[in-house]
């Protein structure tokens, strides 16, 4: 049987991080769990035409209003931040959005300092 997935397919949701009878460690890191699980089903969706790669946008915050648009790297040391003020919830949202590489120029030097070293 064939799947086919939508590419709007999306996570927007409230995690809880104080939950009675279960050790909070254990709890952030099931919630990353469960993010990193969503991000690597979406990132096996088939490419559609003239796509290179599955882009996520982001959004996290305490709580849905006060949400904020963050870069997909940063979600993981935006969590720990949390946790460790003490934060007993957070929202994330993440979409998947196709991604299309820009081709460095010629003689481009490569922005990573690991790079050039």
């Amino acid at each position: 049987m064939c799947r086919i997935y939508s590419q709007k397919a999306s996570v927007k949701k409230t995690f809880k991080l104080d939950i009675e009878g279960k050790n909070r460690d254990r709890v952030l890191e099931a919630t990353k769990h469960e993010i990193r699980k969503y991000v690597k089903r979406q990132r096996r969706v088939p490419l559609p035409e003239g796509v290179d790669y599955w882009d996520f946008d982001c959004k996290f915050g305490s709580n849905e209003a006060s949400a904020t648009v963050v870069h997909f790297a940063t979600i993981t040391s935006l969590i720990d931040a949390l946790a460790k003020d003490g934060g007993a919830e957070f929202y994330l949202e993440l979409l998947a959005k196709p991604g299309h590489r820009a081709a460095r120029a010629a003689g481009a030097e490569p922005s990573d300092q690991a790079d050039r070293d």
